[in-house]
């Protein structure tokens, strides 16, 4: 690790007020959650079910092909076991201390909740939540983990993740409170994002504060842009700056 850009950060974050920080699949891949457009994530999708993982978590395919939906879904999108790493505790310490106004991410995971942040704006929803079609029931992560095929509601309707599929919208609340709070940041921290997703990886544009900072394994199209670049884990960069 770098302790010079390590000693940098601690500085940057020791004197800004409001720091945002945007995240992707990076950050929970520390928690062994796999990123499932990664190469491995590719290769089992193409090999089991003969399709992209893109496919299989678009609209219409939960649409047309719903039980085949749920047994990817399921057995892909779904770690119970994970637990919050260094990046989410040192996300929720920063919150603690009244350093840190927003988390945005791209993770459907529940993770910085678990953490302990409660300024949350999951881009792409959370597996956690779950929703009758029909009469809108509310489901937990554990009840239609216990239904076998399609998870159905008391009414006979369909349970559904409370996932932002391809081919849908984000939520317009989600975003405008992300935007938001990018907008009023002194600090940027984006970190396990290559930043190639939209619309979410557009939502930087929206920072006008002093110190964006990226901190990802793998270079990014924004590295120009930034005050410092790390390129290193998320989670032993933070947990080494606030832990």
């Amino acid at each position: 690790m770098d302790m010079e850009k390590i000693q940098q950060l601690k500085e940057i974050i020791d004197s800004s007020e409001k720091i945002v920080f945007f995240g992707g699949a990076g950050v929970s891949t520390e928690s062994g959650i796999p990123d499932f457009r990664s190469e491995t994530g590719l290769y089992n999708a193409q090999k089991q079910y003969g399709r992209s993982p893109e496919e299989m978590l678009s609209n219409s395919f939960f649409t047309h092909y719903t039980e085949t939906f749920f047994d990817y879904y399921k057995k892909n999108l779904i770690y119970t076991d994970a637990l919050p790493n260094k990046a989410h505790l040192a996300l929720a310490k920063l919150e603690e201390m009244g350093k840190l106004t927003g988390v945005v991410t791209q993770n459907i995971d529940g993770l910085h909740q678990l953490a302990g942040n409660k300024k949350v704006f999951e881009l792409h929803g959370s597996v956690l939540r779950n929703i009758c079609m029909r009469c809108a029931a509310k489901y937990s992560l554990d009840d239609i983990m216990e239904m076998p095929g399609i998870p159905r509601c008391e009414c006979g309707g369909i349970i559904k993740p409370d996932v932002v599929l391809y081919e849908e919208m984000l939520d317009d609340n989600v975003v405008s409170g992300a935007i938001n709070a990018i907008r009023q940041a002194d600090t940027m921290i984006v970190g396990g994002t290559s930043l190639v997703v939209y619309p979410a990886a557009g939502l930087i544009r929206y920072f006008k504060g002093k110190n964006l900072i990226l901190i990802n394994k793998s270079q990014t199209s924004y590295d120009s842009q930034a005050s410092l670049v790390i390129n290193d884990s998320i989670g032993e960069v933070l947990g080494a700056c606030v832990l």
